[in-house]
């Protein structure tokens, strides 16, 4: 037996319109709690109450500043985080937010718990001592006091990173797509290659001293040499790798010889290049800290330098923190450079 057609458009026409009130019917449901985000919220209350209200363990040692300040900003990111939990999600504009927060969910279980611990064993206890370990406020203090010396050592070792990273990148992706293109280039170069990369760039700091007018020049061209390597041999990996057939291809359409460098090698190749640009990166730091250590006067190395000399270590402590956000920001924005670049991969490779 069949439904008639007034019968069926009667029924089709009806569709939205319950389709509209099981959506009403959805707004007006009672918002879920975040229970994740209350665990959280006690956490960092946990914090913010030992912090601020567990006296200090002070022996021949002013006491920590900045103590009471960090308990009641504790107490206060607790109280924002049950608010969330409890009624964000009646907030239209903060469902979006509050869907992001939720995935980081158990990291902020996780970083009270690590401050706690952290608070209890040097500030509270001592069992950690002065001054070899500090508490959190510790670091607030330093940069709360000496942001322009940090500030200034930042901008220096950005500037450093940058013309060595640049230089080297450049050149190892020239040499790269040398080799990888041309078996007369590959032929003289190749074996220099593979004598001289893995060479520490470090063990030519005696030479680099001497060759290069200052210190700042030869702490360029050593974070360039450790860039260079293995962009070089990444670029001559994904350029000899390219298939034959998009040479073949482009041939057949009348493409000369550039054409098939600049439209097809490097192209193709570029996978690998960002490859080896990443592994440049990670052989660059590395040896920026031991550059700035060799006589360059700004920067994080130099100011991780300073606060061993004049036994600092807070300060010391302070400059990591730095150090590692600054070098993963960096990381993270090659990772949108390689994102957009190879935009054309998404679909057909699993990123």
């Amino acid at each position: 037996m069949t439904t008639s057609q007034p019968a069926f458009d009667a029924r089709l026409a009806r569709q939205p319109a319950a389709a509209a009130s099981h959506a009403a019917a959805d707004d007006a449901a009672p918002a879920r709690i975040w229970p994740v985000g209350l665990v959280a919220a006690l956490a960092w209350a946990a914090f913010g109450a030992l912090t601020w209200r567990w006296p200090n363990h002070v022996v021949g040692f002013s006491d920590w500043a900045y103590t009471e300040e960090l308990g009641l900003a504790a107490l206060a990111a607790a109280a924002l985080l049950a608010l969330l939990a409890l009624g964000g999600q009646h907030v239209r504009a903060l469902r979006r937010p509050l869907a992001a927060l939720c995935t980081a969910g158990p990291w902020l279980v996780a970083v009270p718990a690590v401050l706690s611990a952290w608070e209890i064993l040097t500030a509270k206890t001592a069992i950690l001592p002065t001054p070899f370990f500090a508490p959190p406020q510790a670091l607030i203090e330093v940069y709360a006091d000496d942001w322009r010396r940090l500030g200034d050592s930042v901008i220096n070792t950005l500037k450093l990173l940058g013309l060595g990273v640049a230089y080297g990148g450049l050149v190892g992706f020239l040499v790269g797509v040398s080799i990888g293109w041309s078996r007369r280039i590959g032929y003289w170069v190749h074996p220099v290659l593979r004598v001289l990369g893995p060479l520490p760039s470090t063990a030519l700091l005696p030479l680099t001293f001497y060759f290069f007018p200052s210190s700042y020049s030869a702490a360029v061209f050593l974070i360039a040499l450790a860039t260079a390597f293995p962009v070089a041999v990444l670029t001559w990996s994904g350029v000899a790798g390219v298939n034959k057939s998009y040479y073949d291809v482009a041939r057949t359409l009348g493409a000369s010889g550039w054409f098939l460098v600049l439209r097809v090698a490097i192209p193709a190749a570029l996978p690998q290049v960002f490859v080896g640009l990443f592994m440049g990166l990670g052989a660059s730091f590395s040896v920026l800290v031991t550059a700035e250590m060799m006589g360059v006067k700004s920067g994080l190395g130099w100011y991780l330098t300073w606060a061993q000399g004049w036994a600092s270590y807070v300060n010391m402590y302070a400059a990591l923190i730095v150090m590692a956000l600054l070098f993963s920001g960096v990381i993270t924005l090659l990772f949108v450079a390689r994102d957009r670049v190879l935009s054309w991969q998404k679909g057909t490779v699993k990123w």
